[in-house]
């Protein structure tokens, strides 16, 4: 496993402490072990995400997508008919195997849904920002009472 010196990216983040943990997990992807089923990560907008796998000959009964603490897992286990392991292929390049995927969620991103479609499973995520942390602003207070920040004419 590499390593890597991250100390110039914290000198300017506070309380990115579990990006050292989750860019370690991203590490992982080097070696390949985890490159089946190839996934899309995308931003829908400001607040919504969709992960998209691509997930051909697998039903909906067949995969299993689950959040549990953070963490949301993707599964997928086709069951085997008799006459499909009978079939002699000369070449095959569409993976049936069981797979295990799984995503570090940030905090407050909510899983809103997933379907299957055209071969491909789209989970759709929301960053839900609470109260307390939206931008607000704040009054300073004098002697005279309290005043808000204006901004400042220039004189021409």
């Amino acid at each position: 496993m590499r390593g890597y010196d991250l100390s110039p990216l914290f000198r300017s983040t506070v309380g990115f402490d579990r990006l050292a943990g989750i860019l370690d997990s991203v590490a992982q992807f080097d070696s390949g072990v985890q490159s089946y089923p190839p996934y899309n990560i995308e931003r829908t907008d400001e607040t919504h995400y969709r992960i998209s796998l691509a997930v051909a000959g697998f039903a909906d009964k067949d995969l299993t997508v689950e959040v549990k603490e953070g963490v949301l897992t993707v599964q997928g286990k086709r069951d085997s008919l008799p006459e499909q392991t009978a079939k002699s292929y000369l070449y095959q390049g569409i993976a049936g195997r069981a797979f295990e995927r799984r995503f570090q969620l940030a905090e407050n991103v909510e899983v809103r849904g997933a379907r299957l479609e055209n071969g491909l499973l789209h989970i759709d995520l929301e960053r839900l920002i609470p109260e307390e942390k939206k931008p607000r602003r704040i009054d300073i207070a004098t002697a005279k009472g309290p005043t808000a920040i204006a901004p400042q004419s220039k004189a021409a």
